[in-house]
C-alpha cells in the first residue's frame, strides 16, 4: 500500500462534508470511480447523485476513486477514497465516464489495478465492471470490450432493477450474472447481446430524485457553490447537440422541490448554482430566484440561452454576486447559425448584451465553434466581427465588462444529425483558431481554445466502433505521440473516423441502441442543414 496516498485521502476526506462511511460487513461493495481529477470529478453533479443514490441502499456500501495526473504517470494503482481500499477488494467498479478522452484513463485504471482489461479475461475473482454517463449513452463501442455491462440511460430507472442482481448474484457463476443483467431495461452486456436494440431509460418525475451536492469540499472548481439540478433536457433542437437526443423528454423539477432543497443547501453555503441544460427554460425561474433571493441566496446559473434572456433573471443573478454570464452563439454568422439550428440572430446577440450591460456583470464568456459543416473562412471573419460588436455594445456602459471567447472545434456525436460528418481537417482548423488568435486579443478580448489535435483524437472515438478498444489498451501513455504510436501498431484508419463522410444508408455501430429517436429523423435534420 501507498502510505503517500493513504495520507492524501485522508486529507481530502478531512475537508468534506457529507461523506458517507459505511462498515462494508453484509454489504455490497462498490467503487464509483471517475476517470479523471478529484478536482474535475467532485465539479460533476451527475457523480455526486449516483454516489447518494447507491449509499441510500443499505445493502450497499459506495466509495469513490478518482485518478489523478501523478497517479497515471507513476502508473499506481488508485485506492478507495473512503477507506483507500484497492479496487480490486470491490466487488463491482462503476465507472462514470463523460468525456471521451478519459477513456484512456479507464484502460490505464483497469491496468494498474491488476483486473484483467478485457471483459472475456475476467472470471469469479474479479469485480463485476460496468459504466454509464454521456459517452456510453451515445456510443459504448470503443470501450465495450472492457466492460460487462454498460448502462444506457439515466442511472435513477436503471439501478433498482440491477442492484439486486448484483447482490443476489455477485457470489455465483459470472456467466449468471451477465444473463440476468443483460434482461434488464437499459443494459447491455457486450458477451452475450442479442440483436435486440438496448433502449435508452430516463426518469420520469425528478422530483423523486433530489440531484444535488451531496459532498461539499473546497478542494474542487465549484466549492463555493451548493449544485440544484434544475431541469433535464432541451427542446432547441440544435443538431450538433447530444442533450437533446439522449436526455429526452424535457424536465423539470417543482418550485416547491427547488425551494426546499435550496433551504438545504443554504445550511452548508452562501451560494446557490442551478445546473442543467438550459437554465432559462425552466417556467418558473424568475420567481424561483426572487425567492432564493429573499432567503438570502447568492447564485450562479449554469447556462442561459441568448434568446429570450430575462432582465429579470439577471438582475437577481446580479443582486446574487454573479460575476459572469455565459452565453453560447456558437457560430459567427446567420447563416451558420441555421445550418446547425441555432435559431438567434445577430440582432438577438446584440440585444443580449445590453441587458447584460446594464446589470454590471464583470465578465462575458462566449462560446463558439469552430469547423462546423459548411463553414467557410468568411464564417471565422463572422465571428471576429460579431464579437467586436458586443464589446462595442458592452463597452457604452462604464461597468468593464471582459470578453472571453471558449473556442472548441466540432466534433461529431453519435445519435445526432452530424453523426455522419467529419471533423474538419487539422490544417483548416488551426489556421481559423489562428485567424481568431490574431484578431481579438489586440482588441482587449480574450480567446481560448480546446486543442484542434486532440479534437480530432475526440472525433475518432465519438465515432468509433469496437475496433478502437485494441488502441486504447495499446497505449502506454496518455499523450498524442502516445496515441500515434498505439494507432500505428493497431494499424487502424483513423481518417475513416474522424475525416470521412458516411453514408446515411449505412448502418452505424451504435444501431445497437434505441436513443428513442428514428433515424429517419436524424437524416431528414442532415437533409435539411446541408440544403
Amino acid at each position: 500500500m501507498d502510505w503517500d496516498e493513504v495520507k492524501k485521502a485522508r486529507r481530502r476526506l478531512s475537508r468534506e462534508q457529507g461523506t458517507v462511511i459505511k462498515d462494508w460487513g453484509g454489504r455490497i461493495p462498490i467503487a464509483l470511480i471517475y476517470p479523471n481529477s478529484y478536482y474535475v470529478g467532485m465539479s460533476n453533479l451527475g457523480l455526486h447523485t449516483i454516489y447518494s443514490l447507491l449509499n441510500s441502499y443499505s445493502e450497499v456500501v459506495c466509495e469513490r476513486a478518482f485518478w489523478e495526473k501523478e497517479d497515471r504517470d507513476k502508473k499506481l494503482a488508485i485506492l478507495s477514497l473512503e477507506s483507500q481500499r484497492p479496487l480490486s477488494d470491490f466487488a463491482v467498479l462503476a465507472f462514470s465516464i463523460t468525456y471521451e478522452l478519459d477513456y484512456f484513463n479507464v484502460a490505464q485504471i483497469l491496468k494498474a489495478s491488476g483486473i484483467p482489461l478485457y471483459a472475456a479475461d475476467r472470471d469469479e475473482r474479479h469485480p463485476v465492471v460496468i459504466a454509464g454517463g454521456p459517452c456510453i449513452i451515445a456510443n459504448p463501442l470503443p470501450l465495450s470490450p472492457f466492460f460487462d455491462c454498460l448502462c444506457i440511460g439515466e442511472a435513477e430507472p436503471i439501478l433498482p432493477a440491477m442492484l439486486p442482481v448484483l447482490s443476489e448474484g455477485i457470489a455465483g457463476k459470472r456467466s449468471d450474472i451477465l444473463e440476468a443483467l443483460a434482461s434488464l431495461p437499459g443494459i447491455y452486456v457486450p458477451l452475450v447481446h442479442s440483436e435486440t436494440p438496448v433502449v435508452r431509460q430516463w426518469a420520469n418525475n425528478l422530483d423523486d430524485f433530489p440531484t444535488t451536492s451531496s459532498i461539499l469540499t473546497p478542494d474542487t472548481e465549484l466549492g463555493g457553490l451548493y449544485l440544484i439540478e434544475i431541469e433535464r433536457g432541451c427542446n432547441w433542437g440544435c443538431r450538433f447537440c447530444l442533450v437533446n437526443k439522449f436526455f429526452q423528454p424535457v424536465r423539470f423539477r417543482s418550485m416547491d422541490k427547488l425551494i426546499e432543497q435550496a433551504s438545504l443547501g443554504l445550511r452548508f453555503r452562501k451560494r446557490i448554482g442551478l445546473v442543467g441544460p438550459v437554465v432559462s427554460d425552466h417556467p418558473q425561474l424568475e420567481e424561483l430566484l426572487i425567492k432564493l433571493r429573499q432567503m438570502g441566496a447568492g447564485l450562479s446559473i449554469s447556462s442561459l440561452r441568448v434568446r429570450p434572456l430575462s432582465r429579470i433573471v439577471l438582475r437577481e443573478m446580479a443582486n446574487g454576486g454573479a460575476q459572469t454570464i455565459a452565453l453560447a452563439p456558437e457560430a459567427g454568422s446567420e447563416r451558420l447559425r441555421q445550418v446547425i439550428k441555432k435559431d438567434i440572430s445577430e440582432d438577438d446577440i446584440l440585444e443580449a448584451m445590453e441587458k447584460v450591460a446594464e446589470q454590471g456583470i464583470k465578465q462575458l464568456k462566449l462560446y463558439f465553434m469552430i469547423g462546423l459543416p459548411t463553414e467557410t473562412d468568411e464564417d471565422i471573419e463572422g465571428i471576429i466581427k460579431l464579437t467586436l460588436s458586443c464589446k462595442e455594445t458592452l463597452d457604452k456602459q462604464p461597468t468593464g465588462c471582459r470578453i472571453t471567447l471558449n473556442v472548441a472545434p466540432f466534433v461529431p456525436k453519435a445519435g445526432t444529425p452530424f453523426q455522419w460528418l467529419p471533423v474538419a481537417p487539422l490544417p483548416t482548423l488551426n489556421r481559423r483558431l489562428s485567424l481568431l488568435k490574431n484578431s481579438l486579443p489586440p482588441k482587449g478580448i480574450k480567446v481560448k481554445s480546446e486543442s484542434p489535435a486532440w479534437s480530432q483524437v475526440q472525433g475518432v472515438l465519438a465515432r468509433g466502433d469496437v475496433k478502437l478498444s485494441e488502441v486504447l489498451a495499446n497505449m502506454e501513455e496518455v499523450s498524442l505521440s502516445g496515441w500515434r504510436k498505439a494507432v500505428e501498431k493497431c494499424h487502424l484508419d483513423i481518417d475513416f473516423y474522424a475525416h470521412q463522410r458516411w453514408d446515411t444508408a449505412e448502418r452505424l455501430p451504435w444501431a445497437i441502441l434505441d436513443s428513442g429517436t428514428a433515424p429517419e429523423k436524424l437524416k431528414l435534420e442532415l437533409t435539411r442543414a446541408l440544403h
